[in-house]
């Protein structure tokens, strides 16, 4: 039985235009910043990005972790909101080894914060009571809100607000690329105004490994030492840098594709009984769902898993499925045929 795999966009293969990258990338020593492959792939996303540099490191987490350490001080403050990746998928990491505190504003269904609540929650260093709110931290496209993508618009305003108080902003893009082809705008413009951005490599851009940190240049230099504390130097890095500049010279048009199959699979989804969709609008790759009540959560999965269908099981009765390449249109009809049986035990 083939299996149809809609748990993420991590699970996607290297096309074999990577494979051959890799074995004849060009290395050096990048913890030296002597591989000409990783330079050659952090100019790339600096350019793509209209940063002044980038840094490649191992994920969107180490990504997220060194922007927050480089533009932080022990016992500051960081703003982001409630369903944030930084916040629910990251072990921590910015508390336990940045000792910064993290407030959490609710993210609307669209995965906006509401820029009036936001303006309220920024503390003074001033008041001897609170920790300074220096860090504001958005997610585009955003994970956990289905996949939602936030306009330049927004942004720039999120920027302004965040700006006028002397915070940072941090953007989150480990998918903005989806978020681009949804709204058929350069990522730059997604990124116009913040002070970093992180993207991935390994999503639906189907790179093995990485990310890429991008903003100013005393910043990116800040972040390469903190990847190096968190354990971040991989030294010949062209081996995966390659598939990497493969990645943002072939793979970004055709997220378009995923984007399709989505709607699809949204569309299919809704048709089954016991199965709801509380956000039927999907812009990218994520499509958030709900069972029951007839079947549990858990007896869903296991179902789900046992009929070749795995979905992310998001706790309760809600899963994720996401498309990417590897997961064709014949795959979606297959998927929800399946999965409508399922429902129907």
């Amino acid at each position: 039985m083939q299996i149809i795999d809609l748990r993420s966009d991590t699970v996607t293969l290297p096309t074999e235009e990577m494979r051959q990258a890799m074995c004849s990338a060009e290395v050096g020593d990048d913890v030296y910043q002597e591989d000409p492959t990783v330079n050659a792939l952090e100019e790339m996303a600096a350019r793509l990005l209209q940063k002044e540099a980038a840094l490649f490191t191992v994920s969107g987490t180490m990504s997220n972790l060194a922007a927050v350490l480089a533009q932080t001080r022990r016992g500051d403050e960081i703003v982001l909101g409630d369903q944030a990746h930084i916040f629910w998928n990251e072990v921590g990491g910015c508390a336990a080894l940045g000792g910064v505190v993290t407030h959490t504003l609710p993210n609307l269904p669209n995965a906006q914060i509401d820029l009036d609540l936001l303006e309220k929650s920024i503390r003074s260093g001033a008041n001897i009571h609170y920790p300074p709110t220096t860090l504001l931290c958005i997610e585009n496209t955003h994970n956990r809100c289905g996949g939602k993508v936030l306009s330049e618009q927004y942004t720039e305003d999120a920027c302004s607000v965040a700006h006028r108080h002397g915070l940072k902003v941090h953007l989150d893009g480990a998918r903005i690329f989806n978020a681009a082809v949804a709204l058929h705008q350069p990522a730059a413009c997604l990124a116009k105004e913040v002070d970093s951005v992180s993207f991935c490599l390994s999503k639906g851009l189907s790179a093995p490994v990485g990310s890429l940190l991008c903003g100013r240049r005393d910043f990116v230099e800040a972040a390469r030492k903190y990847r190096k504390m968190l354990g971040g130097g991989m030294r010949q890095a062209g081996v995966l840098a390659a598939a990497g500049i493969v990645a943002l010279k072939t793979m970004i048009d055709r997220l378009e594709e995923d984007h399709r199959n989505a709607g699809a699979l949204a569309r299919g989804l809704a048709a089954i009984p016991g199965i709801h969709l509380p956000d039927p609008g999907i812009q990218t790759n994520i499509v958030i769902f709900k069972v029951g009540p007839a079947i549990s959560g858990v007896d869903f999965k296991k179902k789900a898993d046992a009929a070749g269908v795995l979905f992310s099981h998001m706790g309760g009765q809600q899963f994720r499925a996401v498309t990417h390449r590897g997961i064709e249109a014949a795959d979606i009809a297959e998927a929800l045929g399946r999965t409508a049986q399922v429902a129907g035990k």
